[in-house]
This record gives structure tokens, C-alpha cells and sequence, in this order.
């Protein structure tokens, strides 16, 4: 039997803390794991939603667990040097130590993930990375395994790291049977990156009038000279300006734009991928696809999918229609070598 402790800190985040409540407390798993949950003072455990939740359990319970999970928690103070021993101690004798969301922080603070990659929640990666600069901060995966250490990013990846937890401990069988109970995927394609807001960098005060005009002329060639002759100045003056006042460089900063629209246009409309690809100025399909892969780590196909609510469209497409080099140097993986219908989803994006 597995023992399985969640360790609720104020306020904890209540989805965070019902994964692994669900994936090893659930009565099905009963054979395989016993679940409980604690907290530095046993009692009621307020949240981030509207209710608290009960920890019946102190510190004390982590001594015997197998597996420490630590949901996320709001706000990201250190949540104090007994907390940080208890977990250091669970981890001295082996146990595994697992963070949710901004749990992360917790074993930050712990010195547990000293020297270590680690993931947290998009939003606050920056601030983690800040806070704790000895841990090597990865925003853009849904979860990194470092062992004995294991940290998911923000909420719903809570889901995909505790059925990895599934697989390790009891196969790949067991982790299917939980997320097809759960009504999710066994395995996710891509990270958080796609979820990440990149907004285009600042526009310099003197430079504001031909930023506005260049955002609104996208499909156009927008060359150094083009935006040197609406600003007035020489190319050399206005390269040197603009990286003053933006610190980018002006091609750096159009195609920052470029790929911000495209993302935008992915999201809400329905157009092919050549025309978004046309009217934000990339060109074409195959550089559309190069950029996506490098700012959010997913194809056109799969990135639309996954705004809109829908499935990946998943048309047959004769066998020898395999992925080119363009799919390739984007960066798309096949998680299942071999699949059929992974190499569809990838020949789709061509189509």
C-alpha cells in the first residue's frame, strides 16, 4: 500500500488539492494507495474558493507517507521553518515530494528544489525564479520529474503529473484506467506555454505613432528601411532608437507582433492557416508553424483546438502523407511513434 499525504496550506487551492484527492483517494484506488490530508494545525483549512476544507491530520502525518503533495497555495509566503523541516525530513527518508501549482513555492522555500528544474504556474513563474534564483525555473512544461522531486504547473497539470505518478508506480495500464475514469487524457501533447500571455514588448514614447502604424500594417513587408522612412529618420538612427526605448530590436519586435495576432486570430476565428499566416506577415503555413512551436510550444492545429473547445480535426489523410521537414524544424514531437493517428494530426496541420 502507498501512502499518499497532502499537505493543505492557507489558503490552499481547492482544485489543487481535489486531483490528488481524486486520483489516489478515490475508492477505486483503495487497493493501491491510502490518502490523507494534513496541515500545520489540524482542523479547517481555508481556500481560495468560497469554503475550507478539513485536515485531519498534522506535520506529523508526513513521516509516513510515501508521497508529500503540496496543492497550491494563496498568498506565496514562506510558509514557515516547521513546515520547510517536515518536508526536508520526508525527503531525507525518501519519501517523494510532489508540488501542484504554486506548491512549488513551498519547496522552494524548503531548499528542496535547490539546483533543480521545477514548473509552477505561468503566471507566477517569473516571481519563483526571482524569489528562489538556485532553482532552474522551466514555465513552459506541464510537469518536470527530477526523481524524488516532482512539480507540475498551474491547476488542470496537477491532473497530468499525478497520473504520471500512476504510471511510475503501477503501469501504464493503471494510469489509462484512472484518466479514463477522470474523463482525460492519459498523456497531454505540448506545455503551459500555450496558455502563456506574451503581450508585444512596450511601444517607445518617440517611436509610439509608427509602432501603431505597423501593427496595423502586419501583412505588409515591414523592413527596417519602411519603418526608418514613417518615423523620419535614417535606418542606422532609428535601429539605434528603438532599441533604446524598447530594448529589442525592430524586426525582433515586428515579429513579436506578428505572432501575437496569429495567436489571436487562431483563437477566434476559423480562418485557414495560409490566410492567417498572410495577413499577419509571416508568409506562409510552414513559418507560421516555425514560429508557433517556438512561442508556444504547439502546431496551428492543436493551439486552435485548444482555445476553441474543439478537436483537432482529424480527416484522413493517405498514409505516405508524413510530416515534412517544415513540421519538423517546428518542432513537432510524436508522442506515440508510430501512431497513426498522431502522424494524421500532424498532417493535418499541412493541410
Amino acid at each position: 500500500m502507498h501512502t499518499v499525504v497532502a499537505l493543505a496550506l492557507p489558503a490552499v487551492e481547492a482544485f489543487d488539492l481535489a486531483i490528488p484527492a481524486q486520483v489516489f483517494g478515490d475508492r477505486r484506488q483503495a487497493s493501491r494507495y491510502c490518502f490523507t490530508v494534513c496541515s500545520s494545525t489540524p482542523g479547517l483549512v481555508a481556500s481560495t474558493t468560497a469554503y475550507a476544507v478539513v485536515a485531519e491530520h498534522d506535520l506529523g502525518a508526513l513521516a509516513a507517507a510515501d508521497t508529500v503533495v503540496v496543492p497550491g497555495y494563496l498568498p506565496l509566503d514562506d510558509p514557515g521553518g516547521e513546515v520547510g523541516a517536515a518536508l526536508r525530513l520526508a525527503a531525507a527518508r525518501g519519501a517523494r515530494v510532489v508540488s501542484v501549482c504554486t506548491g512549488a513555492f513551498a519547496l522552494a522555500a524548503a531548499g528542496l528544489l535547490d539546483h533543480r528544474r521545477a514548473t509552477t504556474h505561468w503566471q507566477y513563474a517569473d516571481q519563483l525564479a526571482a524569489r528562489y534564483p538556485a532553482v532552474k525555473v522551466d514555465p513552459d512544461v506541464l510537469w518536470v520529474d527530477e526523481g524524488d522531486v516532482l512539480t507540475s504547473a498551474g491547476l488542470a497539470a496537477g491532473i497530468d503529473l499525478c497520473v504520471q505518478l500512476v504510471r511510475a508506480d503501477y503501469g501504464s495500464d493503471a494510469a489509462v484506467d484512472v484518466a479514463r475514469y477522470m474523463v482525460v487524457a492519459p498523456h497531454r501533447d505540448g506545455g503551459q506555454a500555450q496558455w502563456l500571455q506574451r503581450p508585444v514588448p512596450p511601444l517607445g514614447q518617440s517611436l509610439a505613432g509608427t509602432c501603431e502604424w505597423a501593427l496595423e500594417h502586419l501583412a505588409e513587408p515591414l523592413t527596417v528601411a519602411v519603418l526608418a522612412r514613417h518615423a523620419g529618420w535614417a535606418p542606422r538612427t532609428f535601429s539605434r532608437r528603438f532599441v533604446a526605448e524598447t530594448g529589442i530590436a525592430p524586426l525582433r519586435w515586428i515579429t513579436a507582433a506578428r505572432v501575437r495576432e496569429a495567436r489571436r486570430l487562431l483563437e477566434v476565428s476559423d480562418l485557414p492557416v495560409e490566410d492567417v499566416a498572410s495577413l499577419t506577415g509571416l508568409g506562409s503555413a510552414a513559418n507560421l508553424r516555425l514560429h508557433l512551436a517556438r512561442d508556444a510550444g504547439t502546431t496551428p492545429t492543436a493551439y486552435r483546438a485548444a482555445y476553441q473547445g474543439r478537436q483537432p480535426d482529424a480527416r484522413a489523410l493517405p498514409d505516405a502523407h508524413l510530416p515534412t521537414s517544415d513540421v519538423l524544424a517546428a518542432g513537432r514531437i510524436l508522442t506515440e511513434s508510430g501512431s497513426l493517428a498522431a502522424r494524421r494530426r500532424v498532417a493535418g496541420d499541412q493541410a
